[in-house]
């Protein structure tokens, strides 16, 4: 687990320490896909939550920008031991196996609103959402960055490690 945080955080000061020219040739897509496994590693879901066949369920919910990107960073991944299996879905109908999901669309509110009452970890993205989950992506000063909505988080049952609320620009406590 150790590892695992300081493999993150290494990630994170990385792109956040990058020079510019460097940065520019990660997409800001590709960086958020290779945050989405990696936020699993810093959540704790109840018990009942993770029941999917011994595998982390990660859904693109909506809108899916980010094609095979997606796919190649949760290749090898695990989080105690469970390996990641993407869904991708075109509504919150069947999401409430999701551990993870990535909502992004015209229907985000929609979703969002059909999935509070599950442990599910929501993400949203700044460049089309005015609704926000508990993790919502931003662009800062050319850099992927995130807020964190703790209460929300509490809210689904979730707990969200203080490594990862550290990491975030901004975090609501309620």
């Amino acid at each position: 687990m150790r590892r695992a945080a300081l493999s993150f955080a290494a990630a994170v000061a990385a792109a956040w320490l990058a020079p510019a020219p460097a940065r520019a040739d990660v997409s800001d897509l590709a960086v958020k896909a290779a945050f989405l496994p990696k936020f699993a590693r810093y959540v704790t879901w109840p018990a009942s939550a993770l029941a999917h066949n011994g595998q982390m369920v990660l859904c693109v919910i909506g809108d899916d920008p980010f094609g095979t990107m997606l796919n190649q960073s949760v290749t090898g991944q695990q989080v105690d031991g469970r390996g990641f299996v993407i869904r991708r879905l075109s509504s919150a109908a069947g999401a409430s196996d999701c551990a993870i999901a990535f909502v992004d669309g015209p229907r985000t509110g929609e979703v969002l609103a059909a999935l509070r009452h599950n442990p599910v970890l929501t993400v949203t993205d700044s460049r089309s959402s005015a609704q926000h989950g508990i993790i919502h992506f931003a662009i800062v000063g050319g850099r992927v960055r995130f807020y964190i909505d703790e209460a929300q988080a509490q809210a689904h049952g979730l707990v969200i490690s203080s490594r990862l609320l550290a990491l975030a620009i901004g975090v609501n406590q309620g």
